[in-house]
């Protein structure tokens, strides 16, 4: 098992992390100044400092840092790109400014791995470009989605059209001003098998019969320029050529899109964590009370050691879960990727929760990123599965692997 980086890996970072320290995190401030103040009908607008950073990423070759595909991204592996992710994430706004965010980053992969070129064309070329963004709408408000299998949402075929009818919310992304195209997921045929039911469908977002109900708030936030959509799709209409691989193969993009996508968040977590630990320490040194800095108060440097320790594990366990990716495929890698989706954002939100005590007053306000932070990690424990879910996989497959090995002595 080797985590070692490529050259190529290696040279990215070192450029990646240069860009961060000498122009993202500087420009943070600037970014929420220029977000904020803003009346309910203003907030969806793009701050002008964030298309100055893409352009300027973009011109130092930054940019679509996630795709595996040479043709389209910088053609890493996952374990390649696993470090540059983490980097990211020491920054909330880092991940758009090198075209790498989620949901834009997965619908890059489907539309590159399963689009047509005319798809490709469409969609692909201008969200590789930066100049539009997306969504993924597919859980729903009436069902229980962490099981995907209950979604009511409809994708009928009727001749050379497809109809999509139902109500999604959680489509990250759509009140984004740049936000241009919908992923749907839909039942197609309710008698097939449950995981060959259901279909993924391109769908723009100022189609006929498409609207945005509300935007809804994330611990009284609205996330915004891009934000949480709650989307009613009343009889609409595109062509059926619109289908992603075919009907009935949403399960299937779904998977092959989830496992690279998991192992994103969860570098990009351990990002957050590093930059909350490296503000917990300086906090620990630099504030004194009771005449000692708090470093030396109240167990403060074994929480530190604590926290350091519990970030290295995560660390080592995503790393290989990204290895295994890369080297035997997602069948090999499905109870890891779940060991990852639960043990990384608990670490994180661990660690910022620590950094946020530590500030006081401060860490809940937004002079420094750790409320930020700690919203993002306590949202990944439910998106893309719940951490109940995600246990459930990993004892079964404990559970199958165990009798195996039974059998076997």
């Amino acid at each position: 098992m080797d985590f070692s980086h490529s050259s190529r890996s290696r040279e990215l970072l070192d450029r990646l992390d240069r860009f961060m320290r000498e122009k993202v995190i500087p420009a943070e401030p600037v970014y929420a100044s220029q977000l904020a103040g803003g009346a309910d009908h203003t907030r969806w607008r793009q701050p002008p400092i964030m298309e100055t950073l893409k352009s300027q990423a973009r011109a130092e070759g930054l940019w679509n840092l996630f795709l595996p595909d040479g043709e389209h991204g910088a053609g890493l592996s996952n374990a390649d790109y696993a470090p540059l992710a983490e980097r990211m994430g020491h920054s909330f706004i880092a991940p758009e400014v090198f075209n790498c965010n989620a949901p834009d980053s997965g619908n890059m992969e489907v539309l590159a791995r399963y689009g047509t070129p005319a798809q490709q064309a469409q969609w692909l070329k201008p969200l590789l470009g930066g100049s539009i963004r997306s969504a993924f709408c597919m859980t729903e408000p009436e069902v229980a989605s962490s099981d995907a299998t209950n979604m009511r949402a409809t994708a009928t075929l009727d001749g050379d059209e497809v109809v999509l009818d139902g109500h999604k919310w959680w489509s990250t992304g759509i009140g984004h001003p740049h936000c241009r195209v919908l992923i749907f997921m839909g039942l197609t045929d309710p008698h097939a098998p449950p995981h060959a039911r259901h279909s993924m469908v391109l769908c723009p977002l100022d189609a006929p019969g498409v609207t945005v109900e509300r935007m809804l708030t994330v611990f009284h936030d609205y996330d915004e320029p891009g934000g949480h959509g709650q989307v009613r799709f009343d009889n609409v209409r595109v062509p059926a050529s619109n289908i992603l691989l075919g009907p009935g193969r949403g399960f299937e993009i779904a998977q092959g899109r989830l496992g690279p996508g998991r192992v994103h968040h969860c570098m990009r977590a351990i990002g957050a964590a590093e930059r909350a630990l490296a503000l917990l320490c300086r906090r620990a040194r630099e504030r004194v009370a009771f005449g000692k800095p708090l470093a030396e108060l109240g167990g403060n440097g074994e929480r530190i050691a604590e926290l350091r320790m519990a970030i290295e594990q995560a660390r080592l366990l995503t790393l290989k879960a990204a290895w295994t990716l890369d080297t035997a495929g997602p069948k090999a890698a499905l109870s890891l990727v779940s060991q990852i989706k639960v043990v990384v954002p608990n670490v994180a939100q661990r660690v910022i929760g620590a950094a946020i005590q530590i500030h006081g007053g401060a860490g809940l306000s937004d002079d420094f990123p750790l409320a930020a932070l700690y919203a993002y990690a306590r949202v990944l424990r439910l998106a893309d599965g719940p951490d109940e879910v995600h246990r459930a996989v990993v004892a079964k497959l404990e559970l199958k692997a165990q009798q195996q090995h039974g059998d076997a002595r």
